[in-house]
C-alpha cells in the first residue's frame, strides 16, 4: 500500500497533468470498486473544472467549485495518464505488476488539455467519493485521522498526552491513523530503527528523549523519502516515468536475519509480526 510519501509524490504528479483542466467527459467501465461507483458519478463531475488537488493522510482531494472528490488507492490502486496525440503513458502511482493490464482500467477522465487520467486497480480496494460544499473535516474517512506527521501538530506536547497511561506498544500506535495520519508500515519501521527504540515497548514507558528523538526522525525520514521519490517496494513510477529511490536507503525494513547498519552495533536484524503487519528490528540496539 502507498503510504504518505509515494501519495505526495502522486499527489505532486497529477498536480502538473490535471490542475486547473476540466473534465470533458468519464468513462466508467467497472463500478466495483471498495465502495461502488454511483449511477450519477459521472453526471455530478463532468465539465467540473479541477481547482486544485490536495493530500489528506493517504487520501487524494480534487477540488471542484462546489464539490470535492476524495480518491483512495486502497492496495494496487494507481493513476496512469495517457497523453492522447500519441498514446503515451505516464505512471504516477505504486504498482504491483511491472505489466500494466488493460482490464484493470476502471475509470477513465477525459480531460480538456488532451489527457485522460485512468484509474487501474488489480485488487479493487481503492474508491472514490464525491462531497457537495462539504468541509474536509466534516467527511467520515477524515475527521476521525490524527495530525500530518510533517505539520507543526505532531509535536512533544501532542505526543505526550496523547500517549499518557497508554500501554499500547508504540509500533502499533504509530500505525494507528487516528494519532498520526499517513504513516505506514515501511516507515514506521524505519522510524524506530533510526530512534533506536524496540517496536514492542510501552508507549507509556517512553520517555522525553524517546518521543523527541521520534517525532525529528519521522519528519526527517519522510521528507527524505519525499525527495527521493517515495519508496520502489515492486514499482513505483512518478509522472515522469522515474522510480521511487528511497529504498536504497532501507536501515531495517525487510533486511531480516542481516547485520545492523550501524558501524557501532553487533546486532542483527530481526523479523516479527505485530498485528499482522511485518515489523523489523535490530535486537542490539533497538531495546
Amino acid at each position: 500500500m502507498p503510504e504518505l510519501p509515494e501519495v505526495e509524490i502522486v499527489k505532486r504528479s497529477l498536480l502538473r497533468i490535471a490542475n486547473k483542466a476540466k473534465i470533458k467527459d468519464i468513462k466508467v467501465f467497472n463500478k466495483k470498486l471498495r465502495y461502488k461507483i454511483s449511477n450519477d458519478f459521472s453526471n455530478q463531475l463532468v465539465n467540473e473544472k479541477i481547482i486544485k488537488i490536495t493530500r489528506r493522510s493517504k487520501y487524494l482531494i480534487f477540488h471542484f467549485k462546489d464539490k470535492i472528490l476524495l480518491s483512495h488507492l486502497g492496495m494496487t490502486g494507481k493513476f496512469l495518464v495517457l497523453r492522447k496525440k500519441n498514446n503515451e503513458i505516464f505512471k504516477t502511482s505504486f504498482y504491483y505488476d511491472l505489466n500494466i493490464l488493460p482490464q484493470h482500467n476502471h475509470i477513465y477522465f477525459f480531460l480538456n488539455n488532451g489527457f485522460v487520467l485512468i484509474y487501474n486497480d488489480v485488487r479493487r480496494f481503492g474508491y472514490f467519493k464525491y462531497y457537495f460544499k462539504k468541509k474536509l473535516n466534516e467527511i467520515s474517512f477524515l475527521k476521525k485521522l490524527g495530525p500530518e506527521p510533517l505539520g507543526s501538530q505532531f509535536n512533544y506536547e501532542y505526543f505526550k498526552n496523547f500517549i499518557k497511561n497508554k500501554k499500547k506498544n508504540i509500533k502499533s500506535l504509530l500505525m494507528d491513523q487516528t494519532f498520526v495520519s499517513g504513516l505506514g508500515n515501511i516507515y514506521v519501521n524505519e522510524a524506530l530503527f533510526m530512534s533506536k527504540i524496540n517496536p514492542l515497548k510501552e508507549c507509556c514507558n517512553l520517555c522525553a528523549k524517546d518521543i523527541n528523538q521520534l517525532i525529528k526522525n519521522i519528519k526527517s525520514i519522510l521528507k527524505k523519502s519525499i525527495k527521493n521519490g517515495g519508496s520502489t517496494v515492486r514499482d513505483f513510477r512518478n509522472s515522469s516515468g522515474k522510480s521511487g529511490s528511497f529504498q536504497q536507503f532501507f536501515k531495517v525494513y525487510g533486511r531480516k536475519n542481516k547485520e545492523c547498519s550501524r558501524i557501532s552495533c553487533n546486532g542483527r536484524i530481526n523479523k516479527i509480526l505485530i498485528q499482522n503487519r511485518a515489523t523489523f528490528y535490530c535486537f542490539g540496539c533497538q531495546t
